[in-house]
């Protein structure tokens, strides 16, 4: 078992490797600060540099049909495409659309799973940016009987 001063001595070094790769996550939070303040699907797609995105029967988006509370409301996202770079969930009427953005490899299954709070009614979408910058999406829409952002 690690001691206390032994992980705070490792998260120290992890931390200034990450500083001197340039990947700390202040920097990469900055990068990724336009995509998540955009209000649209498009918006985002455009903010993480992928082109407008087209519907398409290889991604997946789940989530119950009705929530009975907005506050916790499970979502999954999903893509059997090969080249996947980028799996995002998306809220349409929160006021910052994307929820989760989950970076993938091909060595990843790209299936995740998270929950997201939801104020009121709306439409989820599934959303897989390939390498190549295309963009494919599923949507389902999700009722919500008592909203989760304050509501």
């Amino acid at each position: 078992m690690q001691t206390r001063r032994e992980t705070l001595k490792q998260s120290a070094v992890v931390a200034g490797l990450l500083a001197s790769t340039g990947l700390f996550p202040q920097q990469a939070a900055a990068y990724q600060k336009a995509a998540f303040d955009a209000k649209t699907l498009a918006e985002v797609a455009k903010a993480l540099g992928a082109g407008a995105p087209v519907e398409s029967k290889d991604v997946t988006v789940g989530g119950p049909d009705i929530a009975e509370n907005g506050a916790v409301v499970p979502l999954t996202a999903s893509t059997t495409l090969a080249g996947a770079k980028r799996v995002l969930i998306l809220v349409e009427k929160n006021p910052a659309a994307l929820v989760a953005m989950f970076n993938v490899t091909d060595s990843v299954e790209a299936n995740f799973a998270t929950r997201a709070k939801m104020g009121q009614s709306s439409d989820v979408y599934a959303v897989a940016i390939m390498g190549d910058g295309k963009a494919f999406y599923a949507k389902k829409e999700v009722k919500v009987t008592l909203g989760g952002c304050g509501g």
